[in-house]
């Protein structure tokens, strides 16, 4: 079972996502918070799989109480997706850096809101390619100068091409079929570079592939 807790200051919100997630047979809502401080409370004591934190509300927002969750290292096993009205967002770029697992829209599909939940609890991240390929040339378009690349020094030249295909928004799908390689080989190696990187995700090493310089805004076509 997937539990979930819900952070948004609306209840009608909150309300809506709270149907949609316990009508699934793999998916409960184990809590709701109104604001951001008690979202990390809950978060805390319930100890959820995911967390939806709404990134606008009183107190704390949410962008900050990702930030607490996600620098307490035993809540590392949980994914925070943020919820926001605009796709593009520009607190989102913050929240992916600050270790958000992704992000969606609060009008989403209600399919797209199940599939989020299920991919952020095995490791993906930026949800649809759609979107990854937004957020990446966002960021991409704010990014800074490139660090020095000496926090790749311990990845293979397999490794950092998989990586580079992953800041460019591929999935692991188009990642293996890039590299004439199999889906499982493509997600193995993702894995191990986000072990090595020590990422804690997908969305993550797309954030550090332009910080080092991997990947260069421009790559996307």
């Amino acid at each position: 079972m997937i539990r979930v807790l819900l952070a948004d200051d609306q209840s009608l919100v909150r309300a809506g996502f709270k149907a949609l997630l316990d009508a699934q047979p793999d998916i409960g809502v184990v809590g709701e918070a109104a604001d951001g401080d008690e979202a990390v409370r809950m978060v805390r004591e319930l100890r959820p799989d995911v967390v939806l934190m709404d990134i606008r509300m009183p107190l704390l927002d949410g962008l900050a109480a990702t930030r607490r969750i996600t620098d307490e290292p035993s809540l590392g096993d949980v994914k925070v997706v943020m919820l926001t009205t605009f796709e593009l967002d520009e607190y989102v770029f913050e929240a992916i850096r600050s270790g958000a697992s992704g992000f969606l829209v609060k009008d989403t599909e209600p399919d797209e809101l199940l599939r989020a939940v299920r991919a952020v609890v095995d490791g993906d991240a930026l949800l649809s390619p759609g979107v990854t390929r937004r957020l990446i040339a966002e960021f991409a378009a704010r990014s800074k100068e490139p660090a020095a690349a000496g926090t790749l020094a311990g990845l293979t030249e397999r490794e950092r091409e998989v990586m580079a295909l992953v800041g460019i928004g591929l999935s692991n799908e188009e990642i293996a079929r890039r590299l004439v390689v199999s889906p499982l080989t493509a997600k193995t190696h993702v894995s191990r570079t986000m072990v090595k990187l020590n990422a804690r995700d997908r969305a993550q090493l797309v954030v550090l592939a332009y910080e080092s310089g991997l990947v260069r805004p421009g790559w996307l076509g």
